[in-house]
């Protein structure tokens, strides 16, 4: 051979072998590496694993604090009983208010405590009303209501014997009424949502006829107020009396002793003259009897 061909051969040799140093330094890298992942992806995935534990252990807790506080207000709830009643309606027919009261499980340790104050209803039908003022010439009116007014609608009629009523334009929960020469009768319908919950009616009397109704009170009036007045003096006089014997009650007891020894003595003093009248009374006839019989016993 020649030596050209043996520098080129040599010269291969050189650069295969360094091709083959390097593709097993590159094997035994990525074998390496091979390795060492499965341990670092186990560590990863025990982080991972940790991480999700704590995580579900506070989602525990925390789910597990209101169902404790829950069973605890259930258990207080349990043990404390509240008892409610209901007052007295504010009115005996149409729409009022009552309070609810709370008999037991009141703040403070108080026996009772309103709760609250809430609507209540009586019979419809509330009969005849009474005007809220009245003059010679005209009458103001009111239906059944209550705060607020506008949360009802009114349906004011004027009633006719034997005929339909006629309903008038007036939709206010007050009305006012000029008098006639004839007596009127009115009547209030109290609707709330299309339900009739109070209806009300009133007479409108003429000028004349209530001149002659407040006429023939004052008799009444007179002898009522005559009453009480000397029912009144009566009470008065005896209180003062009472009062005086109280503060001169030293006074009053010796005063009523005096008496009451006056009164012993003259009881005696008519006991011996009684007395007295009888032993003057016996007859002399008796005396010789009884010496009569002395001397005979004597005599024996």
């Amino acid at each position: 051979m020649s030596p050209g061909g043996a520098g080129c051969s040599a010269g291969l040799l050189l650069t295969v072998g360094w091709l083959l140093l390097a593709g097993l330094q590159c094997a035994c890298g990525t074998n390496v590496t091979a390795l060492q992942d499965p341990g670092l992806a186990h560590e990863s995935e025990s982080e991972g694993d940790n991480d999700e534990e704590a995580e579900n252990d506070s989602e525990v807790a925390e789910n597990e604090a209101p169902a404790e506080a829950a069973e605890e207000e259930d258990a207080s709830n349990k043990t404390i009983v509240k008892e409610v009643e209901f007052g007295m309606c504010t009115v005996t027919c149409g729409v009022g208010i009552r309070e609810v009261i709370l008999t037991n499980g009141c703040p403070g340790g108080e026996s009772k405590c309103i709760v609250r104050v809430e609507e209540c209803r009586g019979p419809v039908d509330c009969g005849w009303g009474k005007p809220i003022s009245e003059s010679l010439e005209s009458v103001r009116l009111a239906c059944v209501h209550i705060s607020p007014t506008n949360r009802f609608k009114y349906m004011w009629k004027v009633l006719r014997p034997d005929q339909q009523p006629i309903v008038l334009a007036n939709d206010s929960a007050i009305l006012e009424v000029h008098r006639e020469m004839h007596p009127l009768a009115f009547e209030c319908d109290t609707l709330d949502n299309s339900e009739l919950v109070a209806s009300i009616r009133f007479t409108i009397y003429t000028t004349n006829e209530l001149q002659m109704r407040r006429s023939s009170r004052p008799d009444t009036d007179a002898v009522l107020v005559f009453v009480l007045t000397t029912g009144v003096i009566i009470c008065i006089f005896v209180i003062f009396v009472l009062i005086f014997i109280i503060i001169n009650w030293a006074a009053v007891k010796a005063f009523w002793g005096a008496k009451a020894s006056m009164t012993e003595i003259h009881s005696e003093m008519s006991s011996m003259r009684y007395k007295d009248s009888t032993s003057l009374d016996q007859s002399p006839a008796e005396i010789p009897g009884h010496e009569e019989d002395a001397l005979s016993e004597w005599n024996e």
